[in-house]
């Protein structure tokens, strides 16, 4: 990973900024962001404006992130299989297509509830293919001293942006219409397209071939289900989606039925959630320093679910002003805590799909807790949605104690490159199954250890692609363990060495400390065969069907 930052220790919140790259893809990424969030706000309004449908209005959030749930994964695959820079362009195509159409049809004067949310679909799906990518370049662009202050700058930015956005939307929408919000936001996604296409960052290339899209979601699917620590970071923020969420779909409705206010109202009070969040991002180093991450994470759960009831109860312009202050710090605490959980406990060569994993879950949380809290606007009333959505805020915070986020280990790829082990047989990238058996001579005085140990193992190199991970002791022998795995193919099993992490290769080094042996345990290659007809020489060899 590249960086221009020379100064040692901790990473100051600004420091990433000092790479060019960065600095250029975060500016126009803020610019982008402005765009977007006028536009939001001159969509929601105007939805509000030509359907009497709760449901319709709610359902313009939903639109835009529903695209994520079903397309962040096959997103993450791509992001770690293809140049990350492409996919990231590729995106914003898909974002600035969808806001230039939508301005064309305001102003040729055919717009439709239903328009409306099938370009906020297109959209959604541009940003499902850009930000994983982008999120998953950071790694790539700074040093891993630098992500935290990275992410939180990418949350900090964004909301400096939501505390402007919303206003500057309302104002345009009251003085020079939608057609102007939706102009304003076609041109700013022009912006980014120029960044991401003018900047250039190293990226670590791999010697072994591109992974078939299919094998990568399968490989990225099963990181993450091994890894204890992204899965809880991974539910309990979709279930934190579900639930806050209701802030921004139901706030519409809010200013509408029970403030009776206009676009000025609207926008303002989303600017005060962006100033709460914005707040909260400058706070957020010394914030970390007082309280651990699940006590960080349980507060900001509680602060939302606090907005949520102060939303339900009361519709004084001040109280739900700072109501949604206190909302919108406990938002991007939330976010940018979970974020940075997953980064730092993802290889680069799967961190696109971890955190595509997460965003299609939270982005499905979000377009699932629109559509819940729409329908029960609709069916009972705005002040129940609300106590609902705070009543599952307060079981998130709780699940601090049923699922901690574990403190991270550090997984840079290994500093020594992975030397393959040399062959009587001249094997093809698709030959395979590939059987792997590993010996252990283990007193009994370290039993205990070992097992430990082999525990730790199974689940690295599971997470790296192990198939069928097994351990045998010898009955003739029982000083004697056996450690067998099988890759579908010999690329496969050169994929799976050259995944693990140096804090991976730790685990070797214990067992080997426990070996009694006089040689360190090797591991011993087989090809899996099948009884038919013996294969001539002059045959390529194929992939054999797996025993």
């Amino acid at each position: 990973m590249q960086s221009e930052n020379s100064y040692s220790g901790v990473s100051t919140t600004l420091a990433p900024l000092q790479n060019r790259a960065f600095r250029a893809i975060w500016t126009a990424t803020q610019i982008s962001s402005l765009g977007w969030l006028v536009q939001t706000t001159a969509i929601s309004w105007l939805m509000a404006t030509i359907s009497a449908s709760d449901l319709m209005v709610a359902l313009v959030q939903a639109s835009s992130t529903l695209p994520a749930f079903f397309l962040s994964i096959l997103a993450g695959a791509i992001a770690d299989s293809f140049s990350r820079r492409g996919v990231m362009l590729a995106g914003h195509c898909l974002i600035a297509l969808a806001s230039a159409t939508l301005a064309i049809s305001v102003g040729l004067g055919f717009v439709s509830p239903w328009l409306i949310l099938g370009l906020g679909f297109l959209a959604g799906c541009g940003f499902a293919l850009n930000d994983p990518a982008w999120h998953a370049s950071v790694g790539d662009i700074l040093e891993k001293r630098d992500i935290p202050a990275a992410v939180t700058l990418m949350s900090v930015g964004y909301n400096i942006v939501r505390s402007i956005g919303p206003a500057l939307g309302g104002l345009i929408l009251a003085f020079l219409g939608p057609l102007a919000a939706f102009i304003l936001a076609a041109v700013s996604d022009l912006v980014p397209l120029t960044a991401v296409s003018r900047s250039k960052w190293h990226v670590r290339s791999s010697p072994l071939p591109r992974e078939r899209i299919t094998t990568a979601i399968h490989d990225g699917l099963r990181f993450t289900a091994i890894s204890s620590e992204i899965r809880a970071a991974i539910v309990r923020g979709t279930f934190f989606a579900l639930a806050s969420i209701s802030i921004l779909a139901l706030l519409p409705l809010i200013v509408r039925d029970n403030m009776a206010g206009g676009p000025i109202v609207y926008g303002a009070l989303l600017a005060a959630f962006g100033v709460g969040a914005f707040s909260a991002g400058l706070g957020s180093s010394y914030l970390r320093r007082l309280f651990s991450r699940d006590q960080l994470l349980a507060a900001a759960s509680t602060a939302c679910a606090a907005c949520c009831l102060v939303l339900a109860l009361t519709s004084s312009l001040p109280f739900v002003a700072l109501a949604l202050a206190i909302g919108g710090a406990g938002w991007l605490l939330t976010w940018t805590g979970i974020d940075v959980a997953i980064q730092l406990s993802s290889p680069r060569w799967v961190v696109g799909r971890t955190l595509s994993i997460y965003y299609a879950l939270s982005y499905g949380g979000m377009a699932a807790g629109s559509w819940i809290w729409g329908i029960t606007a609709q069916n009972y009333s705005l002040t129940v949605a609300f106590e609902g959505a705070a009543a599952v805020l307060l079981l998130v915070a709780a699940a601090a104690f049923v699922l901690p986020i574990e403190l991270w280990k550090e997984s840079e790829q290994a500093s020594s490159e992975f030397v393959p082990p040399s062959l009587a047989l001249d094997l093809k990238p698709r030959s395979g199954p590939i059987v792997v058996k590993v010996d252990y001579l283990i007193a009994e005085r370290n039993l205990e250890a070992f097992l430990g140990c082999m525990r730790e193992r199974r689940r690295v190199q599971s997470r790296a692609g192990a198939r069928n991970w097994s351990l045998q002791r010898s009955l003739q022998t029982p000083s004697l363990w056996t450690e067998t795995y099988w890759t579908p193919t010999w690329v496969d099993y050169l994929r799976l060495n050259h995944r693990l992490t140096a804090g991976d290769k730790e685990v070797d080094d214990r067992l080997v400390a426990l070996h009694e042996g006089n040689l360190p345990p090797e591991p011993m290659l087989s090809i899996g065969r099948g009884t038919g007809a013996v294969r001539s020489r002059s045959q390529p060899i194929t992939r054999i069907s797996r025993p």
